[in-house]
């Protein structure tokens, strides 16, 4: 990884071993800022803060190297990376006003892929994963986890059965409750349909009907008009002497017929002539029957302002016009139909219910034996590991219990407590010494112990579900001694297997590592590109004889530091 502007590092390389790296130096010098480092290639959240003060950005850029057709590197191909000899090529940038950019192969990419590769590529683990391993939710998970497939299988179909049931709980809750409000509505659409049922509504009535009251409440006037139009067109037969259009187009027409053959053009005004003595009488033809039909009849208007007041009650109350109206009421038929078949649905959804009740049980049931079956090997596998991490005497076993509980779901023959991963409580226990009686380890353990137990599951996970590296950020904390050095021997195995980083304060962990880092501060407090570096030889017997006595030039702490050094190898 390359470093710079973060925290209080400059600019500084770090080269990882592909076995055990170790990563030490004075309290402050910036070996968290590692870890952090990291963190944010892994798709960690930006902070601000992080970025060197003066820094417009703090960069972490890294190579990791990955097997060719693992599930990192398909994801991150379909992401459109592309690979470097076998590696990603990861930079991951956060500004100073908190903005962050990731890329991956060479791609600009979300931060969340970066995310999702961790997974497949590191496991980090520090002090406060420890604190996480006492929620019992998390030691769930860890069983879980080491479960695999007996577990994983049984606890996918219970979820997707958890979810519907919760749907299907919802929604008889829902229409029980408001049973009441329910039927008020349906009153009142029902009441609706019944007024629009009465009165009958056609489309577009309503518009036909005030064409027809404007013409019935002007009858006389439209007559007058009418029958002038019609005397003006075809003269008026109680006044032969009248002049009328008609007879003046046809007196024209006469006049060009004598002559037309004598000049074309003349000829198609005098056709044209006629087309107008044609349409003249067309019109005066319909003049006279539209004075002819039309009804003058008040009681006909009576009963059409009538029918447009019920009309119009219902554009009120219903739409803007007939047609909202219609499309109401059809939309509240639909409304009433599925309100009406409340108690039917109530019945469904009672009996989808209690089968999937049911079938929670089966599957919690199912999923406990695989729980328990798991709890016995994982607990065995850990004893073993604690065997090996100076606890030789200690015991770790899991309880797995569930809670009685009225409303919930049977399982061998009891009503339990459920939720979205089964009805099980799980926890760890530890007995430290023999004699002991079983405890949580959230009061069982001591921090140092707590540490190792930490480290033995994760060394139990190493076997089943193991990731190409691991960080540990000081989950030796609280450890010294024998503990210390069994711890680092155990670190030098696993690292046989993956990549393991750990920053430490233990000279006892650092010993068995195959390649130590140095983190140290230049005289202005940053950490520079020479701030971090590759300890062999004199210097890291140095650095050992500073972690085990604060004093580099001491020869005690050096004789001491070259006997770590010469077991560990011994033990390699």
């Amino acid at each position: 990884m390359r470093i710079r502007s973060l925290g209080v590092i400059d600019d500084a390389v770090v080269e990882l071993s592909p076995g055990f790296t170790a990563v030490t130096g004075e309290t402050g010098a910036g070996k968290t800022m590692v870890v952090t480092s990291l963190g944010l290639l892994l798709g960690g959240r930006a902070d601000a803060a992080l970025v060197r003060i003066g820094a417009r950005n703090a960069v972490v850029e890294g190579r990791i190297a990955v097997p060719e057709g693992s599930p990192a590197v398909v994801r991150a191909e379909e992401a459109g990376a592309e690979l470097d000899e076998g590696a990603l090529l990861v930079s991951r940038t956060v500004s100073a006003e908190g903005r962050s950019r990731a890329h991956l192969g060479g791609r600009g990419v979300p931060v969340g892929l970066l995310a999702e590769l961790a997974d497949d590529l590191v496991a980090v683990h520090g002090q406060s994963d420890q604190q996480g391993l006492l929620k019992l939710s998390r030691q769930r998970q860890a069983l879980d986890r080491y479960a695999g497939y007996a577990v994983a299988v049984p606890l996918g179909k219970y979820a997707e059965a958890y979810k519907r049931l919760r749907a299907v709980t919802v929604e008889l809750e829902e229409i029980t409750t408001r049973a009441r409000e329910r039927a008020q509505e349906a009153d009142l659409l029902r009441f609706g349909l019944e007024e629009i049922a009465a009165v009958e509504p056609r489309a577009g009535e309503d518009t036909e009907l005030a064409e027809e009251a404007e013409r019935l409440g002007h009858a006389e006037a439209l007559a007058s008009a009418a029958a002038v139009a019609h005397a003006a067109l075809a003269g008026n037969p109680e006044d032969p002497e009248g002049v009328d259009a008609g007879a003046l187009v046809a007196g024209a027409q006469r006049a060009l017929e004598a002559v037309r053959a004598h000049d074309p053009a003349l000829a198609a005004l005098t056709d044209r002539i006629g087309e107008i003595g044609i349409l003249l009488r067309d019109v005066a033809g319909e003049l006279a029957g539209y004075a002819d039909d039309l009804d003058a009849d008040p009681l006909r208007l009576a009963a059409v302002e009538e029918r447009r007041a019920a009309l119009t009650a219902l554009t009120r109350k219903y739409g803007e016009d007939v047609a909202e109206v219609l499309a109401w009421a059809e939309s509240s038929a639909a409304r009433l139909t599925e309100l009406e078949g409340d108690d039917e649905r109530i019945g469904e959804l009672t009996a989808e219910r209690d089968a999937l009740r049911s079938e929670l049980g089966a599957l919690a049931q199912e999923l406990s034996e695989a729980r328990t079956e798991a709890a016995e090997r994982f607990a065995a596998a850990v004893t073993e590991e604690l065997a090996s991490l100076a606890m030789p005497h200690a015991r770790v076993s899991f309880d797995i219990r569930q809670t009685e509980d009225p409303d919930g779901v049977e399982v061998n023959g009891r009503t339990v407590a459920y939720g979205p991963s089964g009805v099980d409580e799980v926890e760890l226990l530890l007995a430290p010494h023999p004699g002991a009686p079983p405890r949580p380890i959230a009061k069982g353990a001591s921090g140092g112990e707590l540490s190792r137990v930490m480290l033995a599951v994760e060394v139990v996970f190493a076997g089943t579900d193991p990731v190409p590296t691991y960080l540990f950020d000081e989950v030796d904390a609280g450890v010294g001694g024998k503990a210390a050095v069994e711890i680092g021997r155990r670190l030098a195995r696993l690292a046989k297997k993956a990549q393991v980083v750990v920053v430490t304060h233990l000279p006892q962990v650092a010993a068995f590592a195959d390649r130590q880092l140095l983190v140290e501060k230049t005289n202005d407090g940053s950490v520079t590109r020479s701030g971090v570096k590759v300890l062999e030889g004199e210097d890291r017997v140095r650095e050992l004889s500073r972690m085990l006595a604060g004093q580099e030039d001491s020869e005690t702490a050096r004789a001491h530091a070259e006997e770590l050094l010469a077991a560990a190898r011994a033990d390699a």
